[in-house]
């Protein structure tokens, strides 16, 4: 059976009355990673965003089916005890609110909603000194409050430790290359790519190619004015890096 984890069908939305994503089509299949790229301003964070369920945005038309859930219809917190995830471009701090709270908060929350135990302190420790290792988290990191004082790279590392407590289903990563040093961005790369498996499935949204000579990609597509206007495989990417983006702006507009 050809299984489909997230099937996006005519999705058109805005924000304050003014439409950005202008007709969206995209099919995601378990195990499979898409990179979706494009210019500044073509709706690339309004999608993750619309996906996610960020009030600011408004869905005038379309759909979007979740392993087969009406993901529009369902609050931001049931998307993500439903298996999505969300990786900030800039995550945000949380002063008083210390890690270990957090996750624990947010791993019995998921448990609750399937009507599940929570899990036990030692269990949900032992949980995290676990997952702490995929991405190289330091303890005295993940004892502090969410995000305050953390260094960029510190911040995106934090967040894929969020992904694999919570192993998502569908992990949306936006822009999770920005502000990452060489060193931080092997590092989250290779955190992403450790928790992928043929069950769950990523969709990374990037300008440039660095992230997915890490990250590696089975489908690229443009996304430009609101509309995925080009798709094909990783050499897309690298197309994109050696032309830029004038070429794909030239081939649309001329045609308008």
């Amino acid at each position: 059976m050809d299984e489909i984890l997230l099937q996006v069908s005519g999705l058109r939305a805005g924000i304050e009355g003014k439409e950005i994503l202008k007709g969206i089509d995209l099919t995601v299949r378990p195990g499979e990673v898409h990179a979706i790229m494009g210019p500044n301003g073509s709706g690339k964070s309004t999608l993750s965003g619309v996906l996610a369920g960020d009030p600011r945005f408004t869905v005038t038309e379309g759909a979007a089916v979740f392993h087969g859930i009406d993901l529009l219809s369902l609050p931001p917190e049931d998307r993500s005890h439903e298996g999505l995830f969300l990786s900030f471009q800039y995550p945000v701090e949380i002063p008083g609110v210390s890690m270990v709270n957090f996750m624990r908060a947010a791993l019995n929350a998921k448990r609750k909603y399937f009507g599940e135990n929570p899990l036990s302190a030692s269990d949900f420790l032992k949980l995290m000194r676990q997952k702490r290792a995929v991405v190289g988290l330091d303890n005295k990191l993940a004892s502090r409050s969410v995000n305050e004082g953390f260094s960029g790279g510190e911040k995106k590392r934090n967040e894929i430790f969020q992904m694999a407590m919570l192993e998502p289903r569908l992990s949306i990563l936006d822009e999770t290359d920005s502000g990452l040093d060489i060193d931080a961005l092997r590092i989250v790369s290779s955190g992403v790519n450790m928790l992928r498996t043929d069950r769950n499935a990523t969709i990374v949204i990037t300008h440039y190619q660095r992230l997915l000579d890490y990250i590696k990609p089975d489908f690229v597509h443009i996304l430009y004015k609101g509309r995925i206007v080009h798709s094909g495989g990783p050499e897309l990417a690298l197309e994109l890096e050696e032309k830029g983006y004038d070429w794909i702006k030239e081939q649309v507009d001329g045609k308008n």
